[in-house]
């Protein structure tokens, strides 16, 4: 995601003065809600596990949950940048190719 993007998102936020309801557990409310309005696109579709009928709303929802996301890292003072790269380097350890390639298997059964 672009730093212009990630300011679109605030700017439409600071522009309504959404900020004042914006705290931590309010927005993590609200990205579990909108995550689960991405499952409910998959919800009684059988075998079909891909959706791709339902690409649409998928990218809707997904958005939402990233909106979501922008906007809690920003009122905890996060890098988003930042805290992903510390979580790739930490499942690079956790999950070592020579152990995890092309297994399922919870990280702690290898």
């Amino acid at each position: 995601m672009t730093e212009e993007t990630i300011r679109q998102i605030l700017k439409f936020r600071d522009d309504r003065d959404w900020k004042q309801f914006h705290n931590p557990k309010d927005l993590a409310i609200s990205i579990s809600l909108e995550s689960a309005e991405l499952l409910e696109v998959f919800q009684w579709s059988g075998t079909d596990l891909s959706a791709d009928d339902k690409k649409d709303k998928i990218a809707e929802e997904l958005a939402d949950v990233v909106n979501y996301c922008v906007l809690m890292a920003d009122a905890c003072g996060l890098d988003l940048d930042e805290i992903v790269q510390a979580k790739i380097k930490l499942n690079n350890e956790k999950y070592p190719v020579d152990k995890a390639k092309g297994k399922s298997n919870k990280y702690d059964i290898l």
